[in-house]
């Protein structure tokens, strides 16, 4: 098991210091992150937290899962490894050159 969790479903009025507070009685907690949008600045709606132990993040699931924190019901799960992202926005779409082999008539003989 991994030290990180995945808390869901947060109200954008969930600090820091309330998410510390809910998770330390599962262990010890080395950081608790929550991004940001880069277009609002407002909270994104979810955090992170990692603990000190993989015993202790398996205890903050148990404990922290389920539990209303300022009026929403949280979701706590082992956090995943970010997938690799694709190019970053330019696609060919079919236009230009490059070497795509040969091309076929595609006009219908009949």
């Amino acid at each position: 098991m991994n030290n990180k969790l995945y808390v869901g479903n947060l109200s954008y009025d969930t600090t820091e210091s309330k998410l510390r507070e809910l998770f330390s009685p599962a262990g010890t907690i080395r950081s608790v992150s929550i991004p940001m949008d880069r277009m609002t600045n407002q909270p994104r709606g979810f955090a992170f937290v990692e603990m000190e132990t993989p015993a202790d993040a398996l205890k903050a699931i148990k404990l922290c899962n389920g539990q209303m924190v300022d009026g929403r019901e949280i979701k706590v799960n082992e956090a995943k490894p970010m997938e690799a992202r694709s190019g970053g926005g330019s696609s060919s779409g079919g236009s230009g050159g490059g070497d795509r082999g040969p091309r076929r008539n595609t006009q219908s003989r009949w």
